[in-house]
């Protein structure tokens, strides 16, 4: 997911920016001490989240998503609580108090990757059963059906898309597929890994097991993924 960093305090940036540089599922496009800039950045390039300072001079985080003309995600990032019940006017997935550890920073992005999924979920479920894929590959597009997709796997600028007999590498990213593919049948466990829940053979706390491949479950991602396995299990 990309995101850019605006906090007019150089320490409070440089703390932030080790947090996302150990975050798989997060990639840092840019970073401002300057909300001006960051601004003029956004009205050029669209993210999916803000790691937002709200107490800046002449323009504050509040004022800078209203100049906005899309509305992306945001993450809250002060020293000051008064503008907790605010933010959430602003799409706000969470309100991090300075000074705030890693562990509290991963709970606020898993809370974005959780509504995410949910949304995902709803929508996936609203549509019909989807059961082939077309993906290209070299100068030939092909038809893939769903449920022989054991895996997918990122290398570099190329995806490997695994089925039970063979696989076919494409030139696209793996949210691109993701967004693809039914989201009740599939799920991200790893910055370079998307597994099918229906091929899984083994489940362990750091890997999942499809077809004898060992498959690595990200720290990013390995509590929602087995928080969703938990679901599955209890219905």
């Amino acid at each position: 997911m990309n995101c850019i960093l605006v906090d007019d305090e150089p320490m409070a940036l440089e703390l932030i920016k080790g947090y996302i540089a150990k975050t798989d599922s997060l990639k840092l496009q840019a970073s401002f001490t300057n909300p001006f800039k960051a601004l003029n950045y956004l009205l050029e390039h669209e993210v999916d989240l803000i790691l937002l300072d709200i107490n800046m001079p002449e323009l504050n985080g509040m004022e800078l998503l209203k100049a906005l003309p899309y509305q992306p995600k945001v993450i809250f990032t002060t020293a000051y609580s008064a503008y907790g019940a605010e933010s959430y006017e602003y799409n706000a997935v969470d309100y991090l108090l300075k000074p705030f550890t890693f562990d509290r920073f991963m709970r606020a992005v898993n809370k974005l990757f959780d509504t995410r999924a949910k949304n995902r979920l709803v929508h996936d479920n609203a549509e019909k059963h989807q059961t082939v894929i077309f993906i290209k590959s070299g100068t030939q597009i092909h038809q893939i059906e769903v449920d022989k997709i054991t895996h997918i796997e990122a290398q570099g600028n190329y995806v490997f898309i695994h089925l039970k007999d063979k696989k076919i590498i494409s030139l696209i990213s793996l949210n691109e597929i993701l967004e693809e593919l039914p989201a009740s049948g599939f799920m991200r466990i790893h910055k370079s890994y998307i597994v099918a829940i229906q091929h899984i053979d083994v489940i362990e706390r750091h890997q999942v097991i499809i077809q004898n491949t060992s498959i690595p479950i990200g720290a990013t991602y390995r509590a929602l993924f087995h928080q969703q396995i938990e679901q599955l299990r209890s219905k």
